[in-house]
């Protein structure tokens, strides 16, 4: 959506501080041997105290209130009482939700404990490429330069992105235009980022793979040549200069 008023704005910040301050709540609340279920009920009840509703489950009638992915897992986990988390692994948990008719998505990867599996450098270079993006988004830059921006920071770090995984619009809705914010450098893709509209960016940093498949399940995405993934995100105010990270709550960068 594209901000045309002050009530337009604050409808987009209330959603986006309740999207941030759950993802912030669960990434601290998370803890070894916890079920993924128990982590995303607790996400729920403060997804409910801010009065929103799980956009997955809305949207696409999602089985959980949030997604919470581990280790070889890339995106869209399903919440479980039998997957139970431990030492070392790899998380990521994506928030988005809908506040008075307004949606906002985050999302992070962390590692739960010691990182005895050396994921960190992935988390990190993650979330360096997403303030770094973030950085260089503004009205009037091509959308396809952003995502050549992103893969080439990858590969600096010796990274691979997923080609099938990107970014989008939203606003009124989980999903808007522009969609298809991709991680790397589409060159039919014309298309510029539009001052005051709102997107969510993110990151989908990867150690081997370069797409994602869908499990039996329905809903995870694994990589095609395995391996792990790092995502973070941010819903953002696109302006002539430096956006405004609306979700900054959720202390990604901090």
């Amino acid at each position: 959506m594209s901000i045309t008023n002050e009530n337009e704005l604050t409808g987009m910040q209330k959603a986006s501080a309740a999207v941030a301050q759950t993802l912030k709540a669960m990434c601290d609340y998370a803890k070894v041997g916890m079920s993924t279920k128990e982590l995303d009920e607790y996400g729920a009840k403060i997804l409910e105290q801010f009065g929103a509703k799980s956009a997955p489950a809305l949207t696409y009638n999602f089985p959980g209130w949030t997604c919470i992915s581990v280790d070889n897992e890339f995106c869209h986990g399903v919440p479980s009482a039998d997957r139970l988390l431990q030492e070392g692994e790899l998380i990521n948990i994506d928030v988005s939700a809908e506040l008075d008719g307004f949606w906002a998505d985050n999302g992070a990867s962390f590692v739960i404990g010691a990182d005895i599996h050396h994921h960190q450098k992935l988390v990190d270079a993650s979330k360096e490429i997403l303030q770094k993006t973030i950085k260089n988004i503004r009205g009037g830059v091509k959308i396809a330069d952003i995502g050549q921006l992103m893969e080439t920071e990858a590969k600096k770090r010796g990274y691979k992105v997923i080609k099938n995984l990107g970014g989008h619009g939203i606003g009124r809705s989980l999903h808007e235009d522009p969609d298809e914010l991709l991680n790397y450098r589409n060159k039919f893709d014309q298309r510029r980022f539009r001052k005051n509209s709102i997107v969510a960016i993110e990151t989908f940093i990867s150690t081997t793979s370069t797409y994602a498949t869908e499990l039996n399940d329905g809903w995870t995405m694994v990589g095609d040549k395995g391996g792990y993934m790092a995502q973070h995100e941010h819903t953002i105010m696109i302006t002539d200069g430096a956006p405004i990270i609306l979700t900054a709550e959720n202390g990604i960068f901090c």
